[in-house]
């Protein structure tokens, strides 16, 4: 953690990540990154003149603290620990993170929290290296280089997110990804995760390179306008903008779920999984706050199965976070966003199965070399 921010940062920003967690919102304005900090709530009586009705209210208002909600975690509690800092990406990343906002708002986490939401890795890597962040939501390889390059410092606590990758297209003939052969796909992220996870999927189906066409656009915008023009082509996005490509024209349709052609592949001894958020969290803070970040992943659990589960308030909840900017589109991607929090040996397994697959393709993608074991978090 000696090293320097910048030396750090720059190469880790030379590496390859994914792109469809960094900037997720569909038809937003042009936004900066948003960065909220949630206090505690604080109860006040008023004192009245005399010293018997002095203590009258002090009886009330401790009858009053005794009827709370059984949710609510006790405030002195709450005002003794320092806030956890917890920083994320505007996209599938935060919307798993949307109910714990609104608990922590409500005083009704585990632990006290301020959330910083960007919309780019490189805006939260100098957080936490700084120690300016204790847990952040990044992409998966992301998390590998930040080990590798801090020699060790961070350890990854959840898996957040799974794929959010689709081929979509009004090209009904498609159903497999040996369908694919013939065809030219527009997608993003040439020498990024995403060109490896596709490049991975049409190998493990006997294609190559010189089966299929690859066009790479600069964002995913673009590979949804080319969309709009030619409904027969083919386009590979991340989640929400394959919802938004959808709802906008009636012909496209999410012809391949690349998370589900990944799980095809994948033998009996392989337990890898297509991930593409995970959660990683400062070792210095996971040493000396242990309890705090048990809190959090009980906090975080409890948040990501309201988010999969309550469709229309967690759209409600994305959309005032700034997410999503209409609450239709944000139901309607929710179940494809693939939010999760899997922690432990599952998590391990997933993990490391897909930082292996990258590393065998460039082993840049992952920092140089796969982390040890010491980077699984395991309670």
């Amino acid at each position: 953690m000696k090293k320097s921010i910048a030396v750090i940062l720059t190469a880790i920003l030379a590496a390859s990540f994914i792109t469809g967690c960094g900037s997720s919102q569909p038809e937003s304005p042009t936004s900066a990154a948003a960065s909220s900090a949630i206090s505690q709530e604080e109860s006040s009586s008023e004192a009245g003149k005399e010293e018997t009705d002095q203590q009258s209210t002090e009886e009330t208002k401790n009858e009053s603290q005794e009827d709370a909600s059984a949710d609510k975690v006790p405030e002195t509690a709450m005002e003794d620990a320092a806030p956890v800092r917890v920083g994320s990406l505007k996209g599938p990343t935060s919307m798993g993170l949307v109910f714990l906002m609104k608990m922590a708002e409500e005083g009704k986490s585990e632990n006290p929290y301020e959330f910083t939401m960007v919309t780019a890795a490189d805006e939260l890597l100098p957080k936490v290296i700084s120690g300016d962040l204790d847990i952040a939501l990044v992409p998966a390889n992301v998390a590998s280089v930040l080990y590798s390059r801090t020699e060790g410092q961070v350890s990854v606590i959840d898996i957040n997110t799974l794929g959010v990758l689709y081929a979509v297209s009004a090209d009904s003939s498609i159903q497999s990804v040996p369908d694919l052969k013939g065809k030219t796909i527009y997608m993003t992220g040439k020498g990024t995760t995403p060109d490896y996870v596709f490049r991975y999927l049409l190998d493990a189906n006997g294609l190559t390179d010189s089966d299929v066409v690859l066009e790479f656009k600069s964002e995913p915008a673009e590979v949804a306008a080319l969309l709009a023009e030619n409904p027969n082509a083919i386009g590979v996005l991340p989640q929400p903008f394959v919802t938004a490509a959808c709802s906008q024209n009636e012909s496209l349709n999410m012809v391949l779920d690349l998370t589900k052609e990944w799980d095809l592949i994948q033998s009996d001894e392989e337990k890898s999984r297509l991930v593409t958020g995970v959660t990683l969290v400062r070792n210095e803070f996971l040493n000396t706050r242990p309890d705090a970040v048990s809190a959090f992943l009980a906090d975080h659990e409890k948040s990501a199965s309201f988010t999969a589960e309550q469709a229309d308030q967690a759209a409600e909840l994305i959309v005032k976070a700034g997410i999503i900017e209409k609450a239709p589109i944000a139901k309607k991607a929710l179940p494809y966003c693939n939010i999760t929090c899997i922690t432990g040996q599952e998590m391990k397994d997933s993990l490391k199965g897909y930082l292996q697959v990258l590393f065998d393709q460039d082993a840049k993608s992952v920092g140089g070399e796969l982390p040890g074991d010491d980077f699984y978090y395991s309670e």
